[in-house]
C-alpha cells in the first residue's frame, strides 16, 4: 500500500516518491523485508534438515526469527504511517490496522522480552 501511495500523493507539485527521504525509507523497508524473508526461509530450511534432534538450536533460531521479524514488521508499519502522514492514522487507509496487527506479533504468543530471555538462556547453555 505504500508504493502506490507515494506515486499518487502529491506535494509541491510532484509525487512524494520523488523525494529522497521517501526513497530512502522505501529502500530501507524493502531491504528489511528481504532480510526477514531470507532469515525466515533459512530457519525453516534448517528446521527441516535438523528436525527435533537439535532442540536447543531449533528453539533459539525460531525465537530469533520471530523476534526479529515481529519487531521489523512493527517498524515497517510505523515507517508506512510516517510516509502517509496524517492519512496513515485515519481509518480510510489500512496502515493503522497493519501497525496494530504487527505490534500483536511482539506481544502475542510470548513477548519480545520472553523471546530474548529464551535466546539468551540457550546461548548461555551452549557455552557451558
Amino acid at each position: 500500500s505504500v508504493l502506490p501511495y507515494i506515486h499518487d500523493r502529491k506535494q509541491f507539485g510532484q509525487s512524494i516518491g520523488e523525494f529522497q527521504l521517501i526513497q530512502g525509507k522505501v529502500a530501507d523497508m524493502y531491504t528489511v523485508l528481504q532480510a526477514g524473508r531470507s532469515f525466515a526461509y533459512t530457519v525453516a530450511k534448517n528446521l527441516d534438515m535438523l528436525g527435533t534432534d537439535h532442540v536447543r538450536q531449533v528453539r533459539k533460531d525460531c525465537a530469533s526469527v520471530i523476534l526479529w521479524c515481529a519487531e521489523k514488521a512493527t517498524w515497517m508499519a510505523g515507517e508506512g504511517v510516517q510516509i502517509f502522514g496524517g492519512n496513515g492514522y485515519i481509518n480510510d487507509y489500512p496502515l493503522g490496522r497493519l501497525w496494530r496487527d504487527a505490534k500483536l506479533y511482539e506481544i502475542g504468543a510470548g513477548t519480545s522480552e520472553i523471546r530474548r530471555m529464551l535466546i539468551g538462556r540457550e546461548l548461555f547453555a551452549e557455552t557451558m
